[in-house]
């Protein structure tokens, strides 16, 4: 609220006439309780962030009979390693592998990935339409995951294995851990880095004819 103080003069000062002094006081009480009511309805009213799980295929430390184990083409296979100063290298298959280097920009490990998954599943590209589908609202969500989930597990998909050498970065592996959602990769698993790697990467694996 305001008030207006006229300093309880009359006006009369040696026989003249002195315009009167107001000074305004604002009160600003109301305010603050005002403040704290919009603080209290938006807590109330926001809607909070959901934590996002993602989900990561761990091998099992227990041995699984032969006639248990998930059986795949060596030719799906796609290893990446985690290297130091942000390196990724990656090769195929497991016999006599050939290593190669990239890094993680658009045109580095997404590019590879991207490609080779195509290049095994012919499908993955329905994934964008199904999106699509979705934000449009021409579809639920529950039908998209279905149909996203039915389409990363094609047969001939790729599979990724994810190693790391002691000296990559943690933010390295979140990243590829990104690549693979980014990329629509539906199987990968997080390994141990092998005595094999270490001297691919160091260049004295010996080759076998």
């Amino acid at each position: 609220m305001a008030s207006i103080d006229t300093g309880g003069s009359d006006g009369k000062e040696g026989g003249k006439v002195r315009a009167k002094k107001m000074a305004v006081h604002i009160d600003f009480t109301p305010m603050v309780d005002l403040g704290f009511l919009l603080i209290t309805f938006f807590m109330l009213t926001t809607t909070m962030n959901k934590p996002q799980v993602m989900e990561i295929n761990m091998p099992l430390k227990e041995d699984v009979p032969p006639e248990d184990r998930t059986k795949f083409k060596e030719s799906q296979t796609m290893t990446i390693v985690l290297g130091e100063n942000n390196k990724v290298y990656y090769y195929f298959g497991i016999t006599n592998p050939v290593l190669d280097s990239t890094n993680f920009s658009n045109d580095g490990i997404r590019k590879v990935l991207l490609e080779e998954n195509k290049k095994r599943n012919p499908l993955v590209d329905s994934i964008a339409i199904y999106k699509r589908m979705l934000d449009n609202r021409i579809i639920k969500r529950e039908e998209y995951k279905k149909n996203s989930a039915r389409i990363k597990a094609y047969k001939d998909a790729l599979i990724v294995v994810i190693k790391a050498e002691d000296k990559s970065k943690y933010r390295n592996l979140v990243d590829i851990l990104d690549e693979m959602a980014i990329c629509n990769i539906g199987r990968y698993a997080i390994v141990d880095i092998t005595e094999q790697d270490k001297q691919l990467i160091a260049g004295t694996l010996p080759t076998t004819n």
